[in-house]
């Protein structure tokens, strides 16, 4: 018992030194100092600070584009729209933009035959014509785009693109079989 007598007045003791500690300074800087030190820190607050917000904004704003890029989301031009009108209508339909970025496209893939992008397809085109592609990676790429082509939507730049994967898809299997 005596113990904690002990201690509650030491922190009575400390508690009371702290209060009549006076003459004590917060600031390291005083006089003109201090005052240009404000002066600065305000127009720092003024003027960086509401722009790095609105950068931020902007940033945060955009990721379900971003998202839907990375994704190859078929319908990414409408979430990029989306994202433009939820600045319009002050960040509201941002949440629906960025669910969307995400929802894999299920209904899209019934109706078109794909749940990707037409650049995808053009990029993956792009790589076979290079040899960048494994002979595997060719063949479903094709079998994809005759998936499209069954459902009727395959764009001319695409129809292209398939024929041109039957010759490269012929010469790469070429070589396979002339090894055997």
């Amino acid at each position: 018992m005596n113990g904690m007598k002990l201690r509650m007045s030491r922190c009575a003791v400390g508690v009371a030194t702290l209060f009549a500690a006076s003459g004590t300074h917060a600031a390291f800087l005083s006089g003109e100092a201090l005052d240009t030190a404000a002066d600065w820190l305000a127009l720092f607050i003024l003027f960086a600070v509401p722009i790095a917000g609105v950068i931020l904004f902007w940033l945060v704003h955009i990721l379900p584009e971003k998202i839907a890029e990375t994704r190859q989301h078929p319908q990414k031009d409408a979430i990029k729209v989306l994202c433009l009108l939820s600045l319009v209508f002050g960040g509201m339909l941002w949440p629906v933009a960025w669910l969307w970025a995400y929802a894999r496209p299920v209904m899209f893939k019934a109706a078109y035959g794909t749940e990707k992008h037409e650049d995808y397809y053009e990029e993956m085109g792009h790589r076979a014509r290079a040899g960048q592609l494994l002979r595997e990676e060719i063949v479903h790429l094709r079998e994809e785009l005759d998936a499209m082509a069954a459902k009727g939507m395959l764009p001319p730049e695409l129809r292209t693109l398939r024929t041109e994967l039957d010759t490269l898809h012929a010469r790469a299997a070429a070589p396979a079989e002339g090894s055997k």
